[in-house]
């Protein structure tokens, strides 16, 4: 059943724990490699933006940035021979026509480029594939979400492997990771997904789709030789049952991908969460207890991904706190208590504070020996 809030505050069962018994576990994961990462949008990454965050990863502990190849516009990074693109006016609408050389740039201060990739919210092919996207019960038109925003059938193939060509260009052009989001269904209320119609479904469940279309995401991807991971839900980890009417299930994504990422946002998560009356209000709790129940339904999976949580690096609207420095670490923290020593900040106009970030010298030597054995080959 479809909930009736978005899918990111949705009421799912949160065990309420005491701090000071969660602060005894000992929790950790195996780490492939210490990623510590910035979102940069393809805005920043064309711009002399780039290179003040050039500058923050060698003065800091940051090695690794996550840069959007497709974002939620469907608009790409680089021109691309991919024929979907092509076709679709894809390449009109290019942030970064000397991609390569920055590219280039980036490898030389040793920074780990992930491209991401976001899959079903494409209003661009959306609105010139229509046999491809959601249609609207009562018009006969696209479907659009609530900011008006057209999605494509996540149920149709044709999507998925638009993506998968884009991500194996994006690896060809130096990427050393791909990373995939909104692997989902729309996370509309009820009545609005009441309308939606998706064209491609033939009885599957969502949660079907989404495990057979990560697979295939993973099965065109594994002979370039590069991690493939996925954005997810933070409340994917803590939920018990049902897929919070997205297609997102903790178990499906840690037998298929190499690397999840729950997008455990403090902001983001309901009152009463985790037995928290504000838990906009306590990073360390919110993102200590999240990541918490992630590692506990991972032990039972002897090969599961690597979890590497985004974190919040921004204020949402008017909620408070603002998110200093001071919020920004204690989510880190909260991160590195369990043992999880990577993890990725976001903020969407790719504007990080120094201060919540170690000076380079500062940073574990080991961790910068495991981000240059992933990194030496390319």
């Amino acid at each position: 059943m479809l909930p009736t809030a978005p899918a990111d505050q949705a009421h799912v069962t949160l065990r309420p724990t005491e701090l000071r018994y969660v602060q005894q576990e000992t929790l950790l994961v195996p780490q492939t490699s210490a990623v510590k990462g910035l979102y940069v949008n393809a805005w920043a990454f064309g711009s002399h933006k780039l290179w003040q965050l050039v500058r923050l990863a060698d003065e800091t502990e940051i090695n690794a940035f996550v840069v959007d190849v497709k974002d939620d516009t469907g608009c790409l990074l680089y021109p691309s021979a991919v024929p979907t693109a092509e076709q679709i006016g894809a390449n009109a609408c290019v942030r970064a026509k000397d991609a390569k050389a920055r590219l280039d740039t980036l490898a030389a201060h040793r920074i780990y480029t992930i491209a991401r990739i976001v899959v079903a919210k494409d209003p661009l092919l959306a609105e010139h594939k229509h046999t491809w996207s959601v249609k609207d019960r009562n018009t006969g038109g696209l479907w659009r979400d609530r900011i008006n925003s057209a999605w494509v059938d996540a149920y149709n193939d044709s999507v998925w492997i638009y993506s998968a060509q884009l991500a194996a260009e994006a690896v060809r052009l130096g990427f050393n990771e791909v990373q995939f989001d909104y692997v989902r269904f729309p996370d509309e209320p009820r009545e609005r997904m009441a309308t939606a119609i998706f064209p491609a479904h033939h009885g599957e469940t969502q949660r079907e789709a989404v495990r057979a279309h990560i697979t295939l995401l993973r099965n065109r991807l594994r002979p370039l030789g590069v991690p493939v991971t996925f954005d997810i839900f933070g409340l994917t980890a803590s939920a018990t049952t049902g897929d919070l009417g997205i297609g997102q299930v903790w178990e499906d994504f840690i037998n298929i991908a190499d690397v999840v990422l729950p997008m455990v946002y403090p902001s983001h998560y309901y009152r009463g969460a985790f037995g928290l009356a504000w838990p906009n209000g306590e990073p360390y709790r919110v993102v200590r207890f999240a990541l918490r129940d992630a590692l506990e339904r991972s032990r039972l999976h002897p090969a599961a991904a690597e979890i590497r949580p985004f974190l919040q690096a921004f204020t949402l609207g008017r909620r408070r706190p603002r998110y200093t420095a001071s919020e920004i670490r204690d989510q880190i923290r909260a991160a590195e208590d369990l043992g999880i020593t990577s993890w990725v900040l976001w903020n969407p106009r790719s504007v990080y504070q120094r201060d919540a970030l170690r000076p380079k010298k500062d940073a574990t030597p080991h961790a910068e020996r495991e981000l240059s054995n992933t990194t030496g080959g390319r």
